[in-house]
């Protein structure tokens, strides 16, 4: 289906998508893993899910298959930035955001990673990062 820096995106069925990622926006594979746990628990209806790895030309890739969704409307990213305000979230630069309270930082919100079906915003490509106020908190 697409193809960016990060993952590659193959249509599965009429219902999931799989994705390869290489975890390239990362310092380690812990890290990509914590994104995808975080992913997980604020956008449950977008959730990802560890299928296994791969390897291609000596490159290790995470295998993970999401919902798919099918847009109805292009996305509003004022509507994005209302909704993440709402949930704590500021927005920093860009599309990118911080929720200084939890030490969570969420990045490249841009509208083809947040799509819209039926006025409801689905976050499918996410990049969260921690800050160190996030393990000081812990």
């Amino acid at each position: 289906m697409s193809e960016g820096a990060e993952q590659r995106v193959y249509l599965k069925d009429s219902e999931h998508v799989l994705k390869l990622n290489d975890a390239i926006y990362y310092s380690s594979w812990k890290e990509y893993f914590y994104n995808l746990l975080f992913h997980n628990f604020f956008f449950t209806d977008t959730a990802y899910e560890l299928i296994g790895f791969t390897k291609e030309n000596d490159i290790l890739y995470a295998v993970i298959q999401q919902a798919y969704v099918a847009i109805t409307e292009n996305t509003d990213l004022k509507q994005v930035k209302s909704f993440l305000n709402s949930n704590g979230f500021i927005n920093n630069r860009n599309n990118d955001y911080i929720n200084i309270n939890l030490g969570i930082i969420l990045e490249d919100l841009n509208d083809e990673n947040v799509l819209t079906r039926n006025g409801v915003l689905y976050f499918i490509d996410t990049v969260f990062y921690t800050t160190d106020e996030f393990w000081l908190t812990q």
